[in-house]
């Protein structure tokens, strides 16, 4: 059952309330200032996290709060909050960075916003960590070079596959290879109480 404290629910009013505050930046003239990610990092460091939960608008809001909802109900049940908001924003921050640093040479623009890369690194985890996938993979001798090569080519075909003009496809790309990988080394499972025996 969802409750008031679900972390997806959370993570989506953090989606609005920012947005709010985005509204009032963009008034200002400080919009890009606060909440968009642009190298060098070094000139506006918080906005590794700031453009994480921030939005081009509301359409760019609404379709990340969709994605999010199955993948992050689903997620939330297997792990803390603490760990489930500490992996959507170090995923969502290496996927905004990869996205300023790589993007560029691929003929992007320079800055991004967004949590799209965090929103794949969920089902990327979710495709990765659950029993079918554990069943086919440990099925099969892989090294762990092959794993993260096979991770990498699905991770590509499936950026080509959702990927549209004005898109981040580097940061979806890095969001769902560390989503794959965090998955198979099930990063964010609740670690098991130990058990004692009675003398």
């Amino acid at each position: 059952m969802v409750t008031a404290r679900s972390p997806t629910l959370t993570t989506i009013t953090l989606f609005v309330v920012v947005f709010v505050f985005e509204s009032v930046a963009r008034l200002l003239g400080v919009f890009p200032l606060l909440f968009v990610l642009a190298p060098p990092v070094t000139t506006n460091p918080w906005t590794v996290v700031t453009s994480v939960y921030a939005h081009a608008g509301p359409i760019h809001l609404l379709g990340n709060a969709i994605g999010l909802l199955l993948p992050g109900f689903v997620l939330e049940r297997q792990t803390s909050a603490l760990r489930y908001h500490a992996f959507f924003l170090t995923a969502g921050a290496a996927a905004g960075i990869a996205e300023i640093t790589v993007g560029p040479l691929l003929g992007n623009a320079a800055g991004v916003l967004g949590a799209s890369g965090a929103v794949f690194a969920f089902i990327g985890y979710l495709l990765s960590a659950n029993r079918l996938a554990e069943a086919a993979i440990g099925g099969v001798e892989l090294s762990g070079r092959v794993q993260l090569v096979a991770f990498a080519v699905l991770a590509v075909l499936v950026t080509v596959a959702t990927g549209r003009p004005g898109v981040a496809l580097v940061a979806h790309f890095t969001g769902f290879f560390v989503g794959l990988v965090a998955g198979r080394v099930h990063l964010l499972r609740r670690p098991t109480p130990p058990s004692y025996g009675m003398l």
